[in-house]
């Protein structure tokens, strides 16, 4: 009877907001006085931030079963990660701006190193999925890191009951619960290894999550400091490309690429299923054939209903969202400051006047993202070319980025706790292909990255 209720609740107030507000306000202020731990693996060394503190110590709250922590106040933590993200990317606006130089400078590299990100889960995750006999989920599994877009591609080209798109939806799942903890420790371990340019880092960050994202970036910009401003701009450029490029990529390249390379490589076995039907049994086998896939459409029916219950979006009153992050991070901030300052409050209100910016022009245009109003503007007044840059520059950056992703990514662990039942029906074959489509998505953009700016340059 509660699941039917929290289902149908579409909107939320101060009474479900402040509580989940408030513990996350704890948490973050904790995670933020123990600060990070650097590890040593003997290949190499793992730091470990905050923010994944937070998103861990969080995920402990959201599963444990002593006070259970409700459906609607998870929604409501994802609702309010959505408007986190907003606001670090205003944030991190204010390192491209004064980044352009090192943009324009890039080149083709910033373009050509996309190929990475866009194709580097067909290339080495599809054929590992093929080898672990995932079947046709293989397809949506791989096509791409598989966040919210993918869904209405697979849904329109194969239907929402398919296998590709249960693939879809335990990749996403997958990528919910463990894509910003394991990418931070690959990132870190790779960056400290200093073999590869921070900005070729930097793009290879950009895998189209803003929490990965900023998760990576945090472990360049740890093993390579003085290149902060570079690397967080760097980044901050090349997740928009690839959230922008990935829409039509996946539509008319990944998507039917995934769809042949998997036909390809499973040619063989087909063909061996066919010869060891025969003739005699066709009739029968395809009957029996026909039974398994109802079956298995059944299964995908009920797991889409399942994961469409636990990411059911829940709506906050914009200017509730907004206060409610703001003393959360002017809080996370201070302390990263060691010391609160009239500055970081004036951060973050030129911080919330972009995004409040961003929206209304979305809002007006329909079509364009307010995450690109919000990164175009706030990377125009923040480079050489606006008056006002030095001003506006010097009060943003007393915000720590890494404070508000420590925020960000807090709220996203406490709404991981319905996501977890979802496990069991993803299968355990889904984990390795995971973490080699991640680590395909990183590792490939930066090599194809570095070599690019060796070229270029």
């Amino acid at each position: 009877m509660s699941t039917t209720k929290t289902a149908r609740l579409q909107t939320a107030g101060p009474k479900l907001t402040l509580p989940i507000a408030a513990l996350a306000f704890v948490i973050a202020l904790i995670v933020q006085f123990i600060g990070q731990a650097k590890i040593d693996v003997g290949i190499g060394s793992i730091i470990i931030f905050p923010m994944v503190w937070g998103l861990i110590l969080g995920l402990l709250i959201s599963v444990q079963k002593f006070k259970p922590l409700g459906l609607d106040l998870q929604r409501v933590a994802t609702a309010l990660v959505g408007v986190a993200v907003l606001l670090l990317v205003a944030r991190l606006a204010f390192n491209i701006g004064p980044s352009l130089p090192s943009l324009l400078k890039a080149g083709p590299a910033l373009l050509l190193q996309e190929v990475g990100h866009l194709l580097g889960t067909i290339v080495l995750a599809l054929p590992l999925a093929v080898l672990l006999r995932m079947g046709k989920a293989t397809v949506g599994a791989t096509f791409s890191l598989d966040r919210e877009p993918s869904f209405a591609m697979v849904s329109e080209k194969y239907g929402p009951n398919s296998d590709q798109y249960r693939g879809v939806l335990a990749m996403y799942v997958f990528g919910t619960l463990f894509g910003a903890v394991f990418i931070t420790l690959l990132t870190s371990l790779v960056s400290n290894w200093k073999i590869f340019d921070p900005l070729a880092l930097a793009m290879g960050a950009g895998v189209g999550s803003g929490s990965m994202m900023a998760a990576s970036a945090a472990s360049i910009v740890a093993a390579y400091p003085a290149d902060q401003e570079a690397i967080l701009g760097m980044a901050a450029v090349s997740n928009l490309i690839t959230t922008v490029l990935g829409v039509y990529v996946g539509i008319y390249l990944a998507l039917p690429m995934a769809d042949r390379f998997y036909k390809f490589l499973t040619r063989k076995q087909e063909s061996r299923q066919l010869v060891a039907s025969g003739a005699a049994v066709a009739p029968e086998r395809s009957a029996a054939d026909g039974e398994r896939d109802a079956v298995q459409a059944e299964e995908n029916r009920l797991f889409r209903e399942q994961v469409a219950e636990s990411s059911a979006p829940i709506t906050l009153p914009m200017w509730l969202s907004l206060s409610v992050l703001t003393v959360l991070g002017i809080g996370t901030a201070s302390v990263a400051a060691k010391g609160f300052s009239l500055s970081i409050v004036l951060g973050y209100a030129i911080m919330l006047a972009l995004v409040l910016l961003g929206l209304g022009l979305a809002k007006v245009t329909r079509k364009i993202s307010a995450i690109v109003f919000i990164t175009t503007i706030g990377a125009y007044i923040s480079s050489p070319w606006f008056f006002g840059a030095e001003a506006l520059n010097g009060a943003v950056k007393t915000v720590d980025f890494l404070s508000i992703a420590t925020v960000m990514l807090t709220l996203a662990g406490l709404s991981l706790g319905k996501d977890i039942p979802l496990l069991k029906n993803i299968g355990w074959k889904i984990i390795p292909v995971g973490l080699v489509a991640i680590t395909a998505s990183f590792l490939l953009s930066t090599v194809i990255a570095e070599f690019a700016l060796g070229l270029w340059h």
